[in-house]
């Protein structure tokens, strides 16, 4: 029997789709995403043994020398959610204003929206063939002089990549091929360029030290083996919209998290992003009996504190058909008879990107498996309506 006639709630195991044949995956449309899901933990190691390596150090340091009085982070979709994710630990440890701007905000307003330099702009990208993405880069280069330019992308044959060689303004980090994910969907290409990203950290040693990446590694692997199927079982419930809520960068894999459940249902699935204080003032309206829950939790006690006090109220009110909480230490008080809680061991004492690496795992996967119990293919979702690369379309000239 094949994997597609298999009942959907075998689906359930991860381990049983990683061992059908590769012909049978690839039928079924998951075997790109599972693989590059799957490989985060590997490709984590190698993204921060090379941003460690001296040549690597480099382009990081070039890039704040001189020391800029703005950072902004952009991209396009789950890229610039990249930033999102990683603009408060960058603000924190550099001391540097740094803030998250969408590549077609600045394309469109870019003197309304580029804060005055010296400043440097850092594109993510998975491509690095998007229309804006060049667009972006290629303006401010033109326009704003004293801005300096940081790529990181998963593609070393892209216009991001090679269209500045000559520029030296545009400093370039390439990640290792395996991150340039062959899926529609990004998932292990934006945890390795988030990442990367915090190779601006201690001259480009990163925020994360050697010692909390098996810790980490450990966590995302436990979801992996212990938690994927009641995450394949959350997905099977009877929801039609998920509210995924975080707090600081969590706001950003939140987003991120939400995209992939709309991208991987083609929108069969609505899904809302918002901060935990945030959902209070009109969006919690729209948590009615059949919206699902995403709780990416803080590893910060006092932001902790108020994202309890919100799950809790959720219940006092009873709003929400069930929730799927992920953090490191979760009160049982917050965990509901219906609810699945993924404790991330381990984890929360390295600073919040590896909880934030962590966290966006589970949301890859509840959106993954919803993908495979609604028919569709998580490979290429949306047919007709998306491509992995955004098609060209006009650069219009500055108003």
């Amino acid at each position: 029997m094949s994997i597609l006639q298999k009942k959907t709630k075998e689906f359930e195991s991860i381990k049983t789709l990683r061992s059908a044949p590769l012909a049978e995956q690839r039928a079924a449309g998951y075997a790109d995403t599972l693989r590059e899901i799957l490989q985060q933990p590997q490709t984590w190691q190698g993204t921060a043994e090379h941003i460690a390596q001296p040549a690597a150090r480099e382009p990081f340091a070039r890039a704040l020398q001189p020391r800029p009085t703005h950072i902004v982070l952009t991209g396009s979709g789950s890229s610039m959610y990249i930033g999102e994710s990683l603009a408060p630990t960058l603000q924190a440890e550099l001391g540097i204003s740094t803030q998250a701007i969408a590549a077609g905000t600045l394309l469109t307003h870019l003197r309304g929206t580029l804060p005055p330099g010296p400043g440097l702009l850092v594109s993510f990208a998975r491509s690095g063939d998007s229309p804006e993405s060049c667009g972006v880069v290629s303006r401010i280069l033109e326009e704003a002089s004293d801005w300096r330019h940081l790529v990181i992308t998963c593609n070393a044959q892209g216009k991001l990549a090679t269209l500045y060689r000559d520029e030296p303004r545009v400093d370039v980090v390439v990640l290792d091929e395996r991150t340039n994910d062959r899926s529609l969907v990004m998932t292990s290409s934006f945890s390795n360029l988030l990442l990367a990203g915090t190779g601006l950290l201690q001259a480009g040693q990163g925020a994360i030290p050697a010692t909390a990446l098996p810790s980490l590694v450990e966590a995302v692997q436990q979801v992996f083996d212990h938690h994927g199927e009641a995450i394949a079982g959350m997905a099977r419930r009877d929801f039609d919209a998920a509210v995924y809520l975080g707090s600081g960068g969590g706001i950003g894999i939140a987003r991120e998290a939400a995209l992939k459940m709309l991208e991987m249902t083609g929108g069969k699935v609505i899904t809302l992003a918002e901060t935990f204080l945030g959902l209070r003032h009109g969006p919690m309206s729209s948590v009615h009996p059949k919206t699902l829950i995403v709780a990416f939790l803080s590893s910060d006690p006092v932001v902790r504190g108020y994202e309890a006090d919100l799950l809790r109220e959720l219940s006092r009110k009873q709003l929400g058909l069930a929730r799927l909480i992920v953090g490191e230490g979760i009160p049982a008080d917050l965990v509901g008879v219906d609810d699945v809680a993924i404790d991330l061991r381990g984890v929360a004492g390295h600073g919040e990107v590896p909880t934030l690496l962590a966290e966006v795992v589970a949301g890859q996967l509840l959106a993954f498996f919803r993908c495979l119990h609604l028919g569709d293919k998580p490979d290429t979702p949306s047919q007709g309506v998306l491509t992995r690369v955004v098609e060209d379309f006009a650069i219009h000239g500055a108003g």
